[in-house]
């Protein structure tokens, strides 16, 4: 049968083991379960890969736990015991090797240890969620090919209790096992009644010839400033049979050009003697590349990845045995920064200044797809974030998160199995010395490493979570991940420049030296670098303080979060009516407002937008929310000028005072109200599209401490010729103040201060107006860089932005689209019809194209037409509002309006049909994930934009995306 890999991801059966009266070694022979038509109980349809919890939810035996209150419905493992959630599960597969075959069956994560039983025989799997299983069946493999495999898999042995009070870990016993720890729910994040038992990772057979390779090791080295480099490789050989291979060796590096056309640039082969049963280390001799293409983080410069196919054949077989994987050339140094005090990273030589975040998992139940990775780590690439950092409560990340982050340019920060509440800090104090296994600690990390070390993305290993692993495991971990000396800084060796054979030993023969060990996530560069508390905070601020000096002491902060609130529609979608309500308002002696939250939003851990005695409600300066819809689009803007703020006042402190930022956190792996820029549904905040602007490469901005106009150039070349347009928007529609900069240098990775903003301290300033600036080239005038602000006088509010919604701004609205399949692209492109009052205004800066064409890959060529436009809505839109065709796929609607003004904070969204909010059947009409170029904007009198909007439509789904805003009510939709 063909040689290669063979997934085993359907047709799983699971059940209960306490429900089961069959052994393992029956269930694999005589008496396996009928799947044909459906399974008899107990059996039951599984979710593989995935968790017993995900199993249930998927037959509907439990309400989905991230729904309302429905978590506390299901039962605890605490109180059902262990054997509860001690489940079977069992499947078939076809599998006949010829001769000289031999076939592994692999399991890549189970949580926590099982017994596997293939055609009656046993074989016992150990404990430790974080290692990988292989076992050789080749001689228990059925003569006809049909085998059946059952895993009885068992939940950690410590998977403790919740505390009433609920806290970070519960009760900490979980750390006494190798396991993801957020399981016992934490202050984000409830718990999970199963603690994750099952088979959570991929399960595969590999068919092999009678040689095989394991775990190779790419490593690229770099001379005389990048123009030279090596590529390294080292791999296990194993020659399963019972004379001597004589192999050969093949490895082709190949580089994928424009229009799909393939480049191989090097082709070699090895001759290799592996004697009979024996395993050998072989290492490549190294391949040279001159000028090879980069991969550079995001906003950086390109992703390059070249594709390495490595294979054995054997003499007298053929191929015996394959692997491949994307690689990308480029060396990560990291250092202390001698004047922050922070730790620094650079890439390719390049200093890369950290704008990013904290990152738990995709999914508390484990329903981890490659579909889902793509829409998260593009979803932070669209935010222009540069690094990700793997929580050590979570997981050690899989191969599929890691890939999607090579392709986007994400950084990862990749922390071990040890956080500070659970080993040692929390309160109570408890597993002073970590896991009760040290030794199967180390196995799992060293298994882990080697499942990750190839990818480009990975940057740093950290040994825990404001925590350090143990005396003897960090001992072990530095020893493992020690630097091998062409990988340690240039700043403290100048081992870059020697020539490849002047080093002893090749850099792919290490387990892994090429990136650095860091003992915890507040040591050595991080926070104050000594361990103490001195991350956070962890909630609403006001906007201005993060300009300021006293904001944050020390050069890198791992953690800072704040506020979450997703749009009302989640709100209606993951919980039932009476979740719908709003917090009080409760008005405080000391003039404070303390909000209140329902029971649900309470248990979902929301984080007020108000911090008594520090911070006043940020929602109430928009005035008294009247209900869900309006409590939830103030907290978007709200979101918007928090996480805005955020990341303009690190960047403003850019190499003077702060080496990077990760902001705690960018998403929540359930239906959680903190902390998210996109929730589980997988919508965007508008926090989104602050962070979007705020982390832009080249970006102007104020400074809303100092009132000072800044332009931000994190890049590695100078910024020349260009200039700042400024202009103030009051609510008539007027602009009262107007200012072109003169020509502007900004040196590379530099802050450049242009000018103050004057207009608040003009005597007839609005209390509420806009501020606009856009950052162009005097060349073309081409915008680098569009920010818009809504901003009050000292001691004013926002109130009057109230009155501002009932604004009728004219507005036109082309749109494009492209469909191919289930899969679609629209160019929306939207025009404030506004009259304008800044004659002076230059014509290209009043014209920006927010859009984004990276949001149209995988999108196809096929489009889609207008029709004869039969549809009841159609006609109702055309009848009312007019709407011309342009062209066979060019819509255009007009929306008639009186006014003249801002049109404020207007989004997309898209959905399948009209939306209903009736409190007691809510259905939820919206296509997710979308990904927009821009949404959450503004345009002035004037000004157009076009907005990139891709997604994939269900089948047989009419999609049609909506245009809404704060002073746009009509909900216009363009139909697909």
């Amino acid at each position: 049968m063909a040689a290669g890999k063979r997934v085993l991801d359907t047709g799983w059966l699971a059940a209960r083991s306490t429900e089961v009266t069959l052994t393992g070694v029956q269930l694999t022979t005589t008496q396996p379960p009928a799947a044909d038509p459906d399974p008899a109980a107990p059996w039951m349809s599984a979710a593989v890969p995935g968790t017993v919890l995900g199993t249930l939810l998927k037959n509907k035996l439990i309400p989905d736990p991230f729904y309302g209150l429905n978590n506390q419905a299901i039962v605890d493992i605490a109180d059902a015991g262990r054997e509860y959630y001690t489940f079977w599960f069992f499947t078939t597969f076809q599998c006949a090797p010829s001769g000289n075959q031999h076939v592994t069956l692999n399991f890549r994560g189970i949580n926590y240890s099982a017994e596997m039983y293939l055609n009656g025989h046993k074989e016992v799997l150990p404990k430790g969620m974080f290692r990988r299983h292989t076992i050789d069946i080749t001689d228990i493999l059925h003569p006809d090919g049909n085998n059946l495999l059952a895993v009885l898999v068992h939940p950690p042995d410590h998977p403790g209790r919740i505390p009433p009070q609920g806290g970070q870990g519960g009760d900490h016993e979980i750390g006494k096992d190798v396991a993801t720890q957020y399981v016992e729910g934490w202050d984000w994040m409830c718990p999970i009644r199963d603690r994750n038992t099952g088979i959570w990772d991929e399960v595969s057979i590999s068919i092999t010839g009678p040689v095989n390779m394991m775990d190779p090791h790419l490593v690229s080295t770099f001379h005389d400033d990048f123009k030279r480099s090596y590529l390294h490789c080292t791999l296990q050989l194993e020659n399963k049979s019972s004379w001597v291979a004589d192999c050969t060796l093949k490895i082709q590096v190949s580089t994928e050009l424009e229009g799909n056309i393939c480049l191989v640039e090097h082709l070699q082969s090895y001759a290799i003697t592996i004697p009979p049963h024996s395993d050998v280390e072989y290492t490549i001799p190294p391949l040279f590349f001159y000028k090879p293409n980069l991969w550079w983080p995001n906003g950086m410069g390109k992703q390059s990845l070249y594709n390495v196919e490595v294979s054995v054949d054997v003499k007298g077989f053929g191929e015996s045995d394959s692997w491949s994987h994307y690689f990308g050339f480029r060396k990560i140094e990291s250092t202390i920064d001698d004047s922050t005090g922070g730790r620094i990273f650079k890439v390719n030589g390049e200093p890369i200044f950290i704008r990013g975040g904290n990152w738990i998992l995709s999914d508390g139940l484990l329903r981890l797809t490659k579909k889902r990775y793509m829409t998260d780590i593009k979803f932070h690439a669209d935010m222009n974030f540069n690094m990700l950092r793997c929580w050590g409560g979570g997981l050690a990340e899989r191969p599929d998160f890691y890939h999607f982050c090579d392709v986007y340019g994400l950084m990862v920060w990749q922390e071990f199995w040890i956080t500070g509440d659970v080993d040692g800090r929390g309160i109570p104090v408890s597993n002073p010395n970590g896991p009760l296994d040290h030794d199967l600690f180390l196995l799992c990390a060293r298994d882990t490493v080697k499942l990750l070390r190839n990818h480009a993305s990975l940057a740093l290993w950290v040994g825990g979570n404001e925590q350090v692993p143990p005396v003897d495991i960090n001992k072990a971990l530095k020893s493992d991940l020690k630097l091998h000396p062409m990988f340690v800084s240039s700043q403290a060796s100048d081992s870059q420049q020697k020539h490849l054979s002047e080093e002893s030993t090749d850099p792919s023969k290490y387990l892994d030296g090429t990136r650095v060990y860091v003992q915890g996530s507040m040591w050595d560069g991080f926070a104050n670098g000594k361990g103490d508390f001195t991350d956070g905070p962890y909630e609403i601020q006001y906007p201005e303080s993060f300009f300021k000096d006293s904001f944050y002491k020390y050069g890198f902060n791992p953690e800072v979060g704040s506020v979450g609130v997703p749009v009302a529609a989640t709100i209606r979608a993951t919980m039932p009516a009476e979740g719908w309500s709003i917090p009080i308002f409760k008005k405080r002696i000391d003039g404070y407002i303390e909000e209140v939250p329902n029971p649900i939003w309470d248990y979902h851990k929301f984080i007020p937008y108000s911090k008594p005695g520090k911070v006043h409600d940020q929602i109430e300066l928009y005035g008294h929310p009247k209900d869900l819809d309006d409590f939830c689009e103030k907290a978007q803007l709200v979101n918007y000028a928090q996480y805005r703020a955020l990341l303009e006042g690190w960047t403003s402190f850019m190499w003077t005072k702060f080496t990077g930022v990760l902001i705690w956190k960018t998403q929540n792996p359930w239906t959680g109200l903190r902390g998210q820029f996109y929730d589980h549904l997988q919508d965007q905040t508008a926090g989104f599209y602050g962070c979007r602007c705020a982390a832009e490469p080249i970006h102007v901005q104020l400074n809303l401490a100092s009132y000072f106009i800044e332009v931000v150039n994190t890049t590695a070349d100078e910024l020349a010729d260009v200039a700042v347009e400024i202009s103030v928007w009051d609510l008539d529609g007027a602009s009262p103040y107007y200012k072109v900069t003169e020509k502007i240098v900004v040196p590379p990775k530099k802050v450049k201060q242009i000018m103050e903003m004057k207009y608040p301290k003009m005597k007839d300033a609005k209390p509420v107006y806009f501020l606009l600036l856009k950052l162009f080239r005097l060349s073309d005038n081409g915008i680098l860089s569009r920010n818009f602000y809504w901003l009050h006088l000292p001691g004013k509010d926002y109130k009057l932005l109230e009155q501002y919604q009932q604004r009728n701004i004219p507005l036109k609205i082309d749109s494009e689209i492209s469909v191919s399949g289930t899969r679609h692209k629209v160019r929306m492109i939207v025009e404030n019809k506004s009259k304008k009052s800044v004659t002076q205004s230059i014509r290209p800066a009043s014209t920006v194209d927010l859009g984004d064409v990276s949001g149209f890959h995988n999108a196809g060529n096929e489009t889609t037409h207008e029709g004869n436009e039969s549809g009841s809505l159609w006609r109702k839109i055309r009848s009312c509002l007019g709407i011309a065709r342009s062209s066979d796929n060019l819509r255009t609607l007009e929306v008639n309006g009186t006014d003249s003004g801002v049109a404020f904070f207007l989004h997309f969204s898209v959905h399948t049909s009209g939306s209903s909010t009736a409190r007691e059947k809510y259905t939820d009409t919206r296509i997710l994930p979308v990904h927009y170029s821009d949404n959450y904007f503004s345009l002035t009198p004037g000004e157009r934009t076009s907005i990139d909007i891709s997604f994939e439509a269900p089948p047989g789904s009419s999609p049609r995306v909506v245009l809404r805003g704060w002073n746009h009510h009509l909900d216009h939709a363009v139909m697909i």
